[in-house]
């Protein structure tokens, strides 16, 4: 798929806060878009695709000079009392271009030398691995959640192909474990795995957040139902996994390995 990469300089880039956010003071995405282009994607629906003329995927904002924008509004943001910071809301911060242009490590900069009260990092990329040493500056004021939605490769490969191979996210969540970073496996949205999926993630986390369509996509699953996800689902045989109670299926098998306080339902998950 090809991508277009637009250099773009953004008046602000702290965003407040809202809806299933809300626990959060602000939210952050270091780029507009992302190359990912994950299939079930909520943000496919909302404003910032639906008013660009490509498709969700094939163009990407690089927000340039982001670090100093970021600077000043976070001392302005702390003046004002603490400040919880979600990132990100809806882009990965670590996309490949992230390889050359290092945007988000600059902002990760900026909060060593100014730390805020919290920062959630949201991705499913291995790239995360590189900026282990700011992440460890930041010692408990951080948590990285890593999206793996599946043990099946299959399955990955089907929903969204240009995504990080599951494997390697594995791995990087062990990278982040023995460098005790604080982290969660995020199983979101929740896509059709194997009964062994709990045991795979057992020895890498202590911290597991399931959501799924209807309560994570913002509006109850209607911005996926938009998406024609269901039609996915019946082509391959596995409508039980798509249905409002089909994350008890998965809740059930995590139950057995892990401890009940381990495990986050939706919102709960990524809240601060």
């Amino acid at each position: 798929m090809k991508t277009e990469y637009l250099y773009k300089t953004p008046k602000t880039l702290l965003n407040k806060g809202t809806g299933f956010l809300s626990g959060y003071s602000h939210s952050l995405n270091p780029y507009t878009g992302c190359t990912f282009g994950c299939s079930y994607c909520y943000v496919r629906q909302m404003p910032v695709s639906t008013f660009r003329e490509g498709e969700w995927g094939t163009w990407v904002d690089i927000k340039q000079g982001a670090a100093e924008i970021f600077r000043k509004e976070l001392k302005r943001a702390k003046t004002k009392g603490d400040v919880s910071i979600f990132m990100s809301s809806s882009t990965d911060p670590y996309q490949p271009i992230e390889h050359n242009e290092m945007v988000t490590r600059s902002l990760l900069e900026v909060m060593v030398e100014d730390p805020p009260t919290f920062l959630f990092v949201q991705t499913r990329s291995p790239l995360i691995r590189r900026d282990i040493d700011l992440l460890l500056l930041l010692q408990d004021r951080v948590r990285v959640s890593m999206t793996i939605e599946t043990d099946r490769e299959d399955i990955r490969k089907y929903f969204s192909p240009y995504a990080p191979p599951i494997q390697a996210r594995l791995e990087t969540l062990r990278l982040l474990k023995e460098a005790n970073v604080p982290t969660q496996a995020t199983i979101a949205p929740m896509l059709p795995s194997s009964e062994g999926f709990a045991e795979l993630l057992r020895p890498l986390v202590d911290r597991i957040c399931i959501d799924d369509y209807f309560m994570g996509d913002g509006s109850g699953g209607k911005r996926t139902r938009n998406l024609k996800i269901d039609a996915m689902y019946k082509e391959l045989g596995l409508e039980e996994w798509y249905h409002p109670s089909a994350y008890k299926m998965l809740y059930n098998r995590l139950i057995k390995v892990f401890p009940e306080e381990q495990i986050y339902i939706s919102q709960q998950g990524f809240e601060p």
